[in-house]
């Protein structure tokens, strides 16, 4: 089905202000370089401009400084990438689904589904516990005993939800996430390792989005938390015990060791790596591949990442880094012999 909307009927729904034609229709969205005439695209970096003027958009968003850059119809606003998204939720809305628990999905005694939610075939839905309003549990999925999802929830298929975890509202669990899972707790006794029953829950709130093969580890005594607004991209693991803050954003591959707490409006970049047992405060920016051995006790932006360079010169560089506690020991010692020198001359 192709929605369209005039500009006047988003700029009613959303806000902003609309500058030229308010009837004309726009149908999808696009970026300026392959916009078509009934396509909205976006202008949020200045620098792009050029591209603005070569467009065939039929509308732009645009932010106050931009607002004169060109003739196109055009909608104003203090944010338009994020104006953006929201215009592209409007055009693309999720598909509709039905309402009710298919013939080849299990339920499991005393469980509690709401009687607009969604289960898909070969999902399995264990004794006690409870599917909110709205929610759509794709196929394949399989939610632990005890577990309570809020409403308006969106798992794809096969994502895994382990016993007594409490999820909020409008959490989307993508494909192959797996929540609850055992923390990796293990003790060492007599040469052999010995489990460390994992008895804690994971506890999310609300508006939480967790990637593809993203895994949350259950607590070991105390729960896992992630709090509202929290976005987790895919391919993250985040050990037992952690709490991440309200609004938090981490990308794709990050590892978050047991016990760490991260702080609200945090984002992490790709593949970094963060100790366990750490503090990191809010607004705390931690660029891609970096490693976090120590807490962040202030905001700010953080990065430890080697730049990369040929492989000749790297190998030299190592070699150099294996020796560097040696020539700092050697340089504070010259500096010592200089300063006695300097003595000596006065």
């Amino acid at each position: 089905m192709n929605i369209s909307y005039r500009l006047a009927d988003i700029a009613a729904q959303l806000g902003g202000r609309v500058l030229g034609d308010s009837e004309v229709c726009v149908a999808q969205v696009a970026t300026l370089e392959n916009a078509q005439a009934r396509h909205i695209s976006f202008l949020a970096n200045s620098k792009y401009r050029a591209q603005l003027a070569n467009t065939r958009a039929g509308a732009v968003i645009l932010g106050e400084s931009d607002a004169g850059a060109t003739d196109l119809p055009r909608i104003v606003s203090d944010n338009p990438y994020a104006y953006f998204a929201k215009v592209s939720a409007l055009l693309n809305p999720l598909p509709e689904t039905t309402s009710g628990v298919h013939l080849n999905a299990f339920v499991g005694a005393d469980a509690q589904i709401d009687a607009t939610a969604s289960i898909a075939a070969l999902a399995v839905i264990g004794a006690g516990a409870a599917i909110g309003a709205h929610s759509v549990i794709g196929e394949g999925c399989c939610i632990g005993a005890n577990t309570v999802i809020g409403s308006h929830a969106r798992l794809y298929p096969h994502v895994v939800i382990y016993h007594d975890c409490l999820i909020g509202d409008n959490l989307i669990a993508h494909s192959g996430a797996v929540i609850g899972s055992d923390g990796f707790g293990i003790a060492m006794n007599e040469g052999r390792w010995v489990k460390i029953p994992q008895i804690g829950r994971v506890v999310i709130g609300n508006d939480v989005e967790i990637g593809a093969n993203t895994t949350i580890d259950r607590g070991a005594l105390d729960d896992t938390v992630i709090e509202d607004g929290v976005k987790l991209d895919n391919q993250i693991q985040i050990a037992h015990n952690v709490r991440i803050g309200a609004h938090t954003a981490i990308a794709g591959c990050v590892g978050i060791a047991g016990s760490t707490s991260i702080g609200r409006h945090c984002r992490i970049g790709g593949s970094a790596g963060i100790l366990g047992h750490l503090h990191i405060a809010d607004n705390v920016e931690i660029a891609a591949f970096t490693l976090v051995g120590k807490s962040i006790r202030e905001a700010g932006s953080y990065a430890a990442i080697f730049p990369f360079s040929k492989t000749e010169d790297w190998r030299k560089n190592a070699a150099h880094l294996r020796h560097l506690d040696e020539l700092a020991k050697r340089v504070k010692t010259l500096e010592q012999e200089i300063a006695l020198l300097k003595g000596k001359e006065q």
